[in-house]
């Protein structure tokens, strides 16, 4: 098992991903793309979540298939951002079909971050579905990291968070994840840059520091965004984890329910009742392979430990900005 060749959630075949923000703003959106309508499902653990289409994705509904994937930074109001996306892809002729008419499936979920530093003074209407049309028009095999789409503004306990990725080659299936990172807890280990996804990093793809040593006798005590005051805490980790392998719908729940181990293994604490962690599963089909039970175990251990490396990375490119209220990464990492 290794990186597949990007690192990415676009090294599963028929997944693109694009990203649209405003630094002024501190926010952003971040799609994925299936390139044909993929399986899909999702799990919710945190207490506090943002979704759209979402109970449609239940294995007992009969929507089998989507045509995107929207993440968006601007809580309730970065619902928006599915409406842009479904144009954009409306206009190229996807969706589902329904009679003469083709509606595009696209689920959702947001993140908070209306205080962030950015100026959210944007009038009447949110920008969200502007940002979610260029997003979809942007989608390629190719994006950035860190203070990008939806993680341009997303902060985590004590440090920015951001957009992170990493993929996974087993034989000849391929699996990738996508998150958001803005956290009520942290990624990191105390106020050290290491992170508590080490043991699952490969080469040095967020700084190949490993674990501590000695490990810090603090490590146990539970490091929050705000402390201890809950006052105007809203949170979430927002994820995406895709596979080419071919799966059922159920398949794909168990595989988001998998993914979501990986939150635990990167973040301390993970799932509160103040955030709103969510993932969704995709199965594009695209390696032809359908996994026996011991492989589907093995799919669902690497949907954990990719996902962990993904929150780590996009905790690691997070870029510092004008107005932050939080450091980045690279920032503790030159103090230490």
């Amino acid at each position: 098992m290794k990186a597949g060749i990007r690192n990415a959630i676009t090294d599963v075949a028929g997944i693109k991903v694009g990203n649209a923000q405003d630094q002024r703003l501190k926010s952003g959106v971040s799609v994925v793309v299936c390139d044909e309508p993929s399986v899909a499902a999702c799990q919710v653990l945190g207490g506090a979540p943002g979704t759209r289409e979402t109970d449609l994705l239940e294995p007992h509904n009969t929507v089998q298939s989507v045509d995107a994937i929207v993440l968006s930074g601007g809580s309730a109001f970065g619902l928006d951002a599915a409406s842009g996306v479904q144009s954009a892809l409306a206009e190229s002729g996807r969706g589902f079909a329904v009679g003469p008419v083709r509606v595009p499936i696209v689920p959702a979920a947001i993140l908070f971050d209306l205080l962030n530093g950015g100026d959210k003074d944007w009038g009447r209407y949110p920008p969200y579905r502007e940002l979610g049309y260029e997003a979809a028009r942007n989608a390629g095999l190719d994006f950035e990291t860190g203070s990008a789409g939806a993680g341009t503004g997303a902060l985590t306990a004590g440090l920015k968070g951001g957009l992170g990725t990493a993929s996974t080659v087993a034989g000849n299936v391929t699996i990738g994840a996508l998150v958001a990172v803005n956290a009520l807890g942290s990624a990191t280990i105390t106020a050290t840059p290491h992170f508590w996804a080490a043991p699952f990093e490969e080469g040095d793809e967020f700084g190949g520091l490993g674990m501590p040593h000695p490990f810090p006798r603090e490590a146990r005590a539970i490091r929050t965004k705000m402390g201890g005051d809950t006052n105007g805490m809203r949170n979430t980790t927002i994820a995406v984890i895709a596979t080419d392998a071919i799966l059922t719908k159920a398949e794909a729940k168990r595989l988001a329910i998998s993914a979501h181990d990986g939150f635990a293994r990167a973040l301390w604490p993970a799932h509160t009742p103040f955030d709103g962690d969510i993932v969704f599963a995709l199965a594009t089909g695209k390696s032809g392979t359908r996994p026996d039970e011991q492989d589907f175990i093995t799919l669902c251990a690497l949907a954990a430990s990719t996902m962990a490396r993904a929150i780590a990375r996009g905790v690691h490119d997070a870029s510092s900005d004008d107005g932050d209220i939080l450091p980045c990464w690279s920032q503790i990492k030159a103090m230490a």
